[in-house]
C-alpha cells in the first residue's frame, strides 16, 4: 500500500503541474494515466459503478464537489477551483488521494476554502491512532470546518481502504467523539474531508456521477489513505 499511495502521489503531482487555463479535464486524466501505466498500475475508479466510470482520476470544478467525468470539451479557466481525485491498485492493494487547488488567480473565499479543507484533514489524521475511535476523526473534521462558517457533507464519506477501495468502516466528515469503531495498529482508512461553502446539500447531475453543491456555491476536497501505527499517523499517499 506504501509503494501504491507513491505511484498515486506522483499521478496526482503530475496533474497538478498541467492546472493552468486552456488545459482540458481529459488532458488531466491522461497525465494521470501516463503515470499508472510507467508503474505497472490501474486505476479502481475506471469502469466502476453503474454507469460505468469512463476515467482512471475524477475532476471536479468549483461547485462540482466529486465524481466530475473528465472530458475533451471542458477546458480549465483562471479562478477555477479544481478538485482531483486519484485511485492506484499496485500487485492487488490500493492507495487512494485527492486534493483542490486554484487555477491561476483565486478568490479570496476560494483561497480560504481551499486552506480550511486541508486544516480540516490534517486535524482528522492527528486522531488517527490507536485507543481512538471513528467518531474523534469525524468530530475533528466537523468542528474545524463547522467553525470557520463552512458546512461538511452528509452523504459521502472516508472509508477503508486495502484490498478493495471501498472497505469498511465508514468515516463520515461528521460525528461525535468518542463514538464509533475503535482505531487499530494495521487499519488503514481514506480520510476525506468534503467541504461546501453554502449549504451542506447536494445533487447528482444527469451524468449520474458529478455531484454539486445544491446551491451552486464553491466546495472542495481533499484526501489521503493513512495508516494506523503505534506512534503517529503514516500517510501512505505522501505528495
Amino acid at each position: 500500500m506504501r509503494e501504491a499511495g507513491r505511484i498515486n502521489a506522483s499521478a496526482l503531482a503530475a496533474v497538478r503541474e498541467l492546472l493552468q487555463p486552456g488545459v482540458s479535464t481529459a488532458d488531466l486524466n491522461a497525465a494521470a494515466e501516463v503515470v499508472l501505466k510507467k508503474h505497472s498500475c490501474i486505476s479502481p475508479f475506471k469502469g466502476y459503478g453503474e454507469p460505468p466510470f469512463p476515467a482512471s482520476i475524477t475532476v471536479s470544478i468549483n461547485q462540482e464537489l466529486v465524481h466530475g467525468i473528465p472530458s475533451s470539451k471542458r477546458k480549465l479557466k483562471s479562478g477555477d477551483i479544481v478538485s482531483i481525485d486519484c485511485g492506484t491498485i499496485l500487485d492487488g492493494f490500493v492507495a487512494d488521494s485527492a486534493f483542490t487547488a486554484g487555477v491561476g488567480e483565486i478568490s479570496p473565499q476560494a483561497q480560504t476554502l481551499l486552506n480550511i479543507t486541508e486544516e480540516a484533514l490534517n486535524e482528522a489524521i492527528e486522531k488517527m491512532r490507536p485507543g481512538n475511535r471513528t467518531g474523534d476523526v469525524s468530530a475533528a473534521i466537523q468542528k474545524h470546518v463547522e467553525a470557520c462558517g463552512f458546512f461538511v457533507t452528509r452523504e459521502y464519506t472516508g472509508h477503508g481502504v486495502g484490498r478493495q477501495m471501498h472497505e469498511g468502516p465508514q468515516v463520515p466528515n461528521y460525528g461525535k467523539a468518542g463514538t464509533g469503531l475503535p482505531l487499530k495498529v494495521g487499519m488503514t482508512i481514506a480520510i476525506e474531508p468534503m467541504v461546501l461553502v453554502g449549504t451542506a446539500e447536494t445533487k447528482v447531475l444527469s451524468d449520474h456521477w458529478t455531484v454539486v453543491s445544491a446551491d451552486g456555491s464553491l466546495t472542495a476536497h481533499s484526501e489521503h489513505t493513512i495508516a494506523v501505527t503505534e506512534g503517529d499517523p503514516l500517510i501512505l499517499t505522501v505528495r
